[in-house]
């Protein structure tokens, strides 16, 4: 298992190099400090040195690999490679372009991101899985067909007209719920039922559609077969032979997510004022503050890597014959 486990760090390496030089060349070498400085400072016109000193204060005039102002030992970490992309690795952010620590921010904020992804993930996938059982076991009917036509609905509705129509009804017409804000302890509670409720809602159609494929596969093998002509209750069938199978390719589409929840929703967290990730990452492409875009985009590549390697890990507990490839 262990050795398992490092080949698949050791093979996440170059992919996290290779994300981390891309998102360099796309930011600096396609968009030059000077043209970020100018964007900044919002003028065509503006002095020459408004811009040198813009570039100063946040790290940008330096050579972007190799300062061959400096010695041996500044040669190379005397850099914008160096500073912007380099001690990414080290998880060590920097500041934002308006002086800002970006570590600070995203420790403070990924807890309201928490706060609404794990509800909704765990709510949504326990709802999901219930529902794709229950139209398993009355697969081949009419139940079946519409529970698939109502799906396919859910699944063509933006997830924008959910957030309008709960804010609507649920805020602004019934005032069960605050339209938007966040508050801190348990007040946080009242702020984030809609946008779970918002969130498990909008997954229902494709969630309910994957996991009812992947039970039906598993209701047509063979030892199922077998069981039936046994005389074993269908129910019994359904919970004994066909879920615990049937979770097992489901693991794909859920231990991969579990980092991601702490990136938060752009969309909800936008439309919610709340706090988190998603809207802080929203918030810095709005303002084009490209030390935080650079900083999610590194912190989101880490966290889907992480993703897949508990995957692999995952499938290494409920098959041990993966451990072979």
């Amino acid at each position: 298992m262990l050795a398992y486990i490092i080949r698949r760090l050791l093979y996440a390496i170059p992919i996290l190099v290779g994300v981390n030089l891309l998102t360099f060349a796309l930011f600096f070498m396609v968009n030059s400090p000077d043209q970020m400085a100018l964007v900044q400072l919002g003028d065509k016109h503006i002095d020459p040195e408004a811009v040198e000193q813009w570039k100063a204060q946040r790290g940008y005039d330096k050579p972007l690999f190799v300062n061959d102002r400096e010695d041996s030992e500044g040669l190379l970490t005397d850099t914008i490679f160096y500073d912007k992309s380099v001690r990414l690795f080290a998880l060590d952010f920097g500041k934002s372009d308006e002086g800002r620590d970006i570590g600070d921010d995203i420790q403070q904020r990924m807890w309201p991101s928490l706060a609404v992804a794990l509800p909704s993930f765990a709510v949504g996938l326990m709802v999901n899985v219930t529902l794709a059982l229950f139209i398993v076991m009355f697969r081949a009917s009419i139940f079946d067909t519409a529970a698939m036509v109502a799906c396919v609905v859910l699944m063509s509705i933006s997830g924008v007209f959910y957030v309008f129509a709960g804010q609507y009804f649920f805020a602004k017409l019934w005032s069960l719920v605050p339209i938007s804000g966040f508050l801190g302890g348990v007040d946080a509670i009242r702020f984030l039922i809609l946008p779970v409720l918002i969130g498990v809602v909008a997954g229902i159609g494709s969630g309910t559609r994957l996991y009812r494929t992947l039970f039906l596969e598993e209701a047509n093998r063979d030892y199922v077969r077998t069981a039936r002509a046994k005389g074993v209750p269908e129910l019994t069938t359904l919970f004994r032979h066909i879920l615990p199978n049937g979770l097992i390719p489901i693991l794909t589409s859920v231990v991969v997510v579990i980092p991601s929840l702490f990136m938060g929703s752009l969309l909800v967290e936008s439309f919610f004022g709340i706090p988190g990730l998603g809207s802080y990452t929203l918030d810095a492409i709005q303002s084009q503050d490209f030390a935080i875009v650079r900083s999610m985009v590194f912190l989101g590549s880490v966290l889907y890597i992480i993703g897949l390697i508990l995957t692999d890990i995952s499938y290494t507990l409920v098959d041990p014959r993966v451990r072979l490839s």
